[in-house]
């Protein structure tokens, strides 16, 4: 069986999140800081071991499923026309967990990174990779912008599409813009992003209908 270069990679940075924990185990305090309010501030803690091992594990299953994906759908061809953006996209997520993972270890270790300057950054970069995954994508049942009308006509799927990944790249934009404003980083992530996706499912509802129409 084939393993693509992009699945090594993904694997790779699995361990290294489970070898990160592993190595600051012993001087991580028997509670630690996991959870930080929308204005950076800890306001949640957890037993050390789940602290360090919660994310690798999450994002081992979440790496299973996104690898499985382009084999079982049944519009695996499909999605063969686009891998290299959807192999992309597990690595950047891939990144971004280990981002996020690595910030609650220093935070723990005594190097105070905030979250409201890894999130915006991560979610920034990660947002703006998804904009360049949307213009590529092609019809299938997992990936992409999933609604009843890009599933049931491709010309809609790559009108949805296009202008999907516009909207998430602007939102990209938008997130990492947060850095500057770490009290309303939060923000800077959450609308830009909520807006981009409610923007496509009514566009993809309607550029439907147009369809229907000149169709008759």
């Amino acid at each position: 069986m084939r393993i693509h270069k992009s699945e090594l990679i993904v694997w790779g940075i699995l361990l290294l999140a489970v070898l990160l924990g592993i190595c600051s185990y012993p001087r991580i305090p028997a509670t630690m800081a996991s959870h930080w309010n929308a204005r950076g501030e800890v306001d949640g803690y957890m037993p050390k071991f789940w602290g360090l091992f919660l994310i690798p594990f999450i994002l081992a299953v979440l790496d299973l499923f996104f690898l499985a994906i382009p084999k079982i759908d049944p519009r695996k061809a499909n999605i063969e026309k686009f891998r290299k953006y959807y192999d992309g996209f597990i690595i950047v997520f891939s990144l971004f967990m280990l981002a996020v993972h690595a910030q609650v270890i220093l935070w723990n270790l005594g190097t105070k990174i905030s979250p409201n300057l890894v999130l915006p950054v991560g979610m920034g970069l990660l947002f703006f990779y998804i904009g360049v995954l949307f213009r590529n994508a092609k019809q299938n049942w997992f990936i992409g912008i999933r609604t009843p009308w890009t599933l049931d006509s491709e010309k809609v799927w790559d009108r949805t599409h296009r202008l999907g990944g516009t909207l998430f790249k602007f939102a990209g934009v938008a997130a990492f813009t947060g850095v500057f404003f770490r009290r309303y980083a939060v923000l800077f992530i959450l609308i830009p992003v909520l807006f981009s996706a409610l923007c496509t499912v009514v566009y993809s509802y309607f550029a439907y209908r147009k369809e229907m129409k000149q169709g008759y």
